[in-house]
């Protein structure tokens, strides 16, 4: 891959950065791998991946804080990692297999952690918005400080259900942060062939929203937006937009061919603008690490995300009376 010319000047620590190019990397790897099982029949379903958006979902996990909530669409193993779920699990979930995250039964769209705060994986275009205020709600209900990151795209953007909960949020002064992950592309069409305005962290103004527009290939341009986003909330002011501007390299999903673009603008965004590439030249030019040092970095990477698929495949199918498990909540 061709250097990345210029590289924003650190404003972390070499260790933070250090972390934030582990935590991509293992996005990366992870989903690289979750295509190859995909292609080998061990995942079915529909299966959207991450690759190219790490960014995005790792310098907001950065401003977050123990406690915080994250919600998101079915493009969610990124998330999902990124906020410290077991790559064993998430797998698992992925192949349908009991050691999944929902037993084997949600796959890609469908996984959820009570202990990490994640509420999924939602397959409904937007669905996840108004659920990501009512989170919000509940912990302005309970004034716990605590702030929900809601993420949806660039299409779902374009959803009414997303300015219902505009609406709401300002009203009642939520603290939620509404992430739009602009990939540009929606489910297939560009962004300019689809959508009135180029603008989307603007669509709040109407409601007394603030947004900004974020570099989603640059980790620590997300981290930035990312806290004052939640500075914002956390003082009470209700809620903020940030519209990360980010590329997929993949198709919507595994079964999208991605014909809409060209092969030589997907190797344009590798080769200038790849958000893992840009922060391995800070840690090389920052001299935090060495080649040696990366290479070794990866190569752990590899292992734990080799270890995920050999758990996935180990792992039993789920018993068929667990088609009548998880339907109803228990009274107390």
């Amino acid at each position: 891959m061709a250097a990345r010319k210029s590289a924003t000047k650190p404003n972390v620590s070499a260790e933070e950065l250090t972390r934030y190019y582990r935590d991509m990397l293992l996005i990366r790897r992870f989903e690289e791998k979750a295509g190859q099982l995909y292609g080998m029949g061990l995942i079915g379903g529909f299966c959207h991946l991450y690759i190219g958006q790490e960014a995005v979902v790792v310098g907001l996990e950065a401003a977050a804080e123990d406690g915080d909530k994250r919600i998101t669409s079915y493009r969610d193993h990124g998330h999902m990692l990124a906020c410290g779920m077991d790559p064993n699990g998430v797998m698992a979930e992925l192949t349908g297999r009991e050691g999944g995250y929902s037993k084997g039964k949600g796959g890609s769209m469908h996984m959820f952690s009570k202990e990490k705060h994640f509420y999924g994986g939602h397959g409904i275009v937007g669905a996840q918005v108004p659920i990501g205020a009512g989170l919000a709600f509940a912990d302005k209900y309970r004034d716990n400080g605590r702030v929900t990151f809601t993420y949806f795209g660039d299409g779902a953007a374009n959803q009414g259900q997303v300015y219902e909960t505009f609406n709401m949020a300002a009203l009642w002064k939520l603290p939620v942060v509404f992430v739009i992950e602009n990939n540009q592309y929606a489910m297939g069409t560009a962004q300019q062939r689809s959508t009135s305005t180029p603008d989307l962290h603007t669509r709040g103004e109407a409601f007394g929203i603030p947004g900004e527009v974020v570099d989603g290939m640059d980790v620590l341009a997300v981290k930035a937006a990312g806290e004052t986003a939640v500075g914002h909330c956390r003082a009470g002011k209700g809620p903020y937009i940030l519209e990360i501007k980010t590329y997929r390299y993949r198709g919507h999903s595994m079964s999208d061919p991605a014909k809409y673009r060209t092969r030589e603008e997907v190797q344009k965004m590798r080769e200038e603008r790849d958000p893992i590439e840009h922060v391995r030249i800070m840690l090389l030019e920052g001299k935090h690490a060495t080649e040696d040092d990366l290479k070794a970095i990866d190569k752990e990477i590899k292992a734990v995300v080799n270890a995920s698929a050999e758990f996935a495949k180990d792992s039993p199918e789920p018993a068929l009376e667990e088609l009548w498990t998880d339907i109803y909540a228990e009274a107390d």
